[in-house]
């Protein structure tokens, strides 16, 4: 059966945090060394949902946390403000079963809706799997940083990939109908 994907919420955080522990413990899609403490990731989870973005889970049918996703900006300076970045993680079971694609199908069409005009995907390691992901969802190979990051006892490269959402760059976007709240005054 398919997961729900819902609004990621604060009861969420702890299978959120666990998650992430793992991903920086054995993995290279964080360049994190130490997993943040759930405090820290409560701040973090916070910080995007307050400026806007959005934030998914995906649960069994038992309510078990099976994954997340969420969008942020990519930087913070203006001009950067209708290109965002994605982040996906999922727990070692939900692996390998299509989770992450529907995970990252629903941000996109999430950021679309709220009138975002690009999306970027930092992916750490250069995971063969995480760049096959994207490419399914119609991303693009647009860069790769070699040696960007030193963990496990390696180099690690780092795949950039980009992904127009709506008009893409067709048109101009009106500063007034921006959906996140980083650069309303």
């Amino acid at each position: 059966m398919l997961p729900l994907l819902r609004d990621a919420l604060p009861s969420d955080l702890p299978a959120i945090t666990e998650i992430y522990r793992e991903a920086v413990l054995s993995g290279t899609s964080s360049y994190e060394i130490v997993p943040p403490a759930e405090t820290e990731m409560t701040a973090r989870y916070s910080a995007i949902r307050e400026q806007g973005y959005p934030y998914i889970a995906a649960t069994a049918e038992d309510g078990t946390l099976l994954g997340y996703a969420y969008a942020s900006a990519f930087r913070t300076r203006p001009a950067y403000r209708w290109l965002v970045e994605d982040s996906i993680y999922l727990g070692t079971e939900a692996r390998g079963k299509g989770i992450g694609k529907l995970l990252l199908g629903e941000l996109i069409s999430r950021c679309t809706v709220s009138g975002f005009r690009q999306m970027t995907a930092v992916i750490g390691g250069a995971s063969p799997a995480s760049i096959a992901l994207h490419r399914s969802l119609g991303f693009e190979e647009i860069g790769l940083m070699k040696g960007a990051g030193y963990k496990h006892g390696r180099w690690l490269d780092t795949m950039l990939m980009q992904r127009r959402l709506g008009e893409g760059t067709e048109t101009h976007p009106d500063p007034e109908t921006y959906p996140g709240t980083l650069f309303k005054g």
